[in-house]
């Protein structure tokens, strides 16, 4: 499997950036190698989202804008955090039995390539 960048965000707020070959959102868990070198098993129900990054660093200048059109990508919708952030993006299947879902961000110059959302850490979906 492909190794890919990404930053695990858990519902505590804590947060872990690293790599990962075997993730998959058919699995209850994957591992994960911090980007100091240790070994993580995460388990998807700890976890409010899984942000796959382009770097890790990001830009913090970066001003989100979603007027960007990916009609390829689903259906637009906005995603509210029990904890109370909101990301805006496109998801093709979103089915609050499953344990997550898919969000290509709405925003073409966001550092995130896709966005693993944990539906256990929605407080709701609106679709725009």
């Amino acid at each position: 499997m492909e190794q890919r960048k990404m930053i695990a965000k858990f519902k505590d707020g804590s947060i872990i950036k690293g790599t990962s070959r075997d993730f998959s959102s058919t699995k209850a868990s994957f591992h994960m190698k911090s980007i100091d070198g240790g070994i993580f098993i995460l388990k998807i129900t700890d976890l409010k989202a899984i942000f796959f990054v382009k770097d890790f660093d990001g830009n913090r200048e970066h001003k989100k804008e979603y007027k960007d059109v990916r009609i390829w990508d689903g259906k637009k919708v906005q995603v509210e955090f029990t904890d109370g952030e909101f990301i805006t993006g496109y998801t093709m299947h979103f089915d609050v039995n499953r344990p997550g879902f898919s969000l290509i961000p709405g925003d073409l110059q966001s550092n995130n390539e896709e966005i693993y959302v944990i539906t256990s850490a929605i407080k709701d979906v609106t679709f725009l």
